[in-house]
C-alpha cells in the first residue's frame, strides 16, 4: 500500500482509506470487525470516522472496541459539528461545544488522541477565529494532532487559513469532500484554492455511493443487500440514480469495457491519480469490498486513458 503525505503536512496515510460510516448502521459489531480486520490486513492505515456516524456515536464506539492495540498503527480521523441530539443542542463549532465533543469522541474511541480532527459542517453562528483557537488548544494539549475541514466552501477555507496565519494558530491541512467521476463540482473553486494553499484532498463517495461499481443498472431491481435498500432514513436511489447520472455510468461502463477495465477499476484508479488526493475514502459493508477497492485502485491507467476520462466527464 502506497503512503502519501496529506497536503504539505508531515502526516502520512495509506492511498486508500476506510470510510467508517457503515459501522453501527447498517453493520453490527461483528460485521464491522470483519471489515476493519480486512482493512488492516491489506495495509490500510487511514480510518475515517465521525461522531455522528452509526446513529450518533455508534461507529466511534465500534472502532474503539475493535482496534485495541492496533490503534497505534493507524491514522484515526473523526469529526465534530453535526447534531448529536434530536433537540439540536449538541452541535456547532463554539469553544464550549468543541471541548465537550472531543472528550466524548475520545471516550468512545477508547484513545488518548485523534490524528486528524475535522470540522464537519460550517456553524454560521460561531466566528471561525473562535473555532480555530479551540482547535489550536486541543493540538497544544496533545489531544489532536492535525485539523481539517469538510463541506466548507472555498472562500471559507481560504478565510480560515488566513485567520490561522494572522493569529499563529493551527491550520487546516486537508479538505474532505465528495469527489468522483460523476461529481466533479469541487474542481471549480475548492481545488484551485487547495492547490494554492497546499491542502490535501480526502475524497469521499469515490464510487458515488456504489453507483460506479456497476451493480446498479437502469430499470433493473436494486440489489437487496445494497445501501440503496438497507438504509431507510435516506433515499440514496432517488438521490444518485438520476437519469443524468445513469447516462454517465453507461458511458463510463462502455469506456472501461472498450479498454479492458472494469468500471470499479477506472473509478478508483482515476481518483487515486488526482494530484491533491492523499487518501481515497471508500466505505465497505463486506471484507470482499475492501479487497476489491484496494485491488481496483492498484490499476494504473495510462496518461491517455486519464485524459480521455477527464474529457468524458468534464461537465459532470
Amino acid at each position: 500500500m502506497d503512503l502519501r503525505n496529506v497536503g504539505q503536512s508531515g502526516l502520512r496515510v495509506s492511498a486508500i482509506g476506510l470510510g467508517c460510516n457503515n459501522f453501527g448502521r447498517p453493520l453490527d459489531l461483528e460485521g464491522s470487525r470483519a471489515v476493519i480486520h480486512k482493512a488492516l490486513d491489506l495495509g490500510i492505515t487511514f480510518f475515517d470516522c465521525g461522531d455522528v456516524y452509526g446513529r450518533r456515536g455508534g461507529a466511534e464506539t465500534i472502532l474503539g472496541e475493535v482496534l485495541g492495540e492496533r490503534r497505534k498503527d493507524i491514522v484515526l480521523v473523526t469529526k465534530f459539528g453535526r447534531p448529536m441530539d434530536t433537540e439540536g443542542k449538541l452541535k456547532g463549532a463554539s469553544r464550549r461545544y468543541i471541548m465537550s465533543a472531543v472528550e466524548a469522541s475520545l471516550k468512545r474511541l477508547n484513545t488518548d488522541w485523534i490524528d486528524l480532527y475535522q470540522y464537519h459542517l460550517v456553524d454560521p453562528l460561531t466566528p471561525v477565529e473562535e473555532t480555530l483557537r479551540a482547535l489550536d488548544d486541543l493540538v497544544h494539549q496533545g489531544k489532536v494532532r492535525y485539523i481539517g475541514c469538510s463541506h466548507m466552501p472555498a472562500w471559507q477555507v481560504v478565510d480560515s487559513l488566513w485567520t490561522s496565519r494572522l493569529y499563529n494558530l493551527a491550520r487546516f491541512i486537508a479538505c474532505e469532500d465528495e469527489y468522483n467521476l460523476i461529481s466533479r463540482g469541487i474542481e471549480d473553486e475548492l481545488i484551485p484554492a487547495m492547490t494554492q494553499h497546499g491542502l490535501g484532498l480526502l475524497p469521499y463517495y469515490p464510487l458515488a455511493s456504489g453507483l460506479l461499481t456497476g451493480k446498479y443498472q437502469r430499470g433493473a431491481p436494486l440489489p437487496p443487500d445494497s445501501r440503496f435498500v438497507t438504509v431507510t432514513d435516506r433515499n440514496y436511489a432517488r438521490e444518485f440514480m438520476t437519469d443524468e447520472n445513469m447516462s454517465r455510468v453507461e458511458a463510463l461502463t462502455a469506456f472501461a469495457q472498450a479498454r479492458g477495465y472494469t468500471l470499479l477499476e477506472i473509478a478508483m484508479s482515476w481518483i487515486a491519480a488526482r494530484p491533491l488526493v492523499a487518501s481515497v475514502i471508500a466505505g465497505a459493508t463486506k471484507p470482499a469490498q475492501v479487497e476489491a477497492n484496494v485491488k481496483a485502485a492498484a490499476c494504473k491507467l495510462s496518461a491517455d486513458d486519464l485524459a480521455a476520462l477527464d474529457k468524458l466527464t468534464a461537465q459532470a
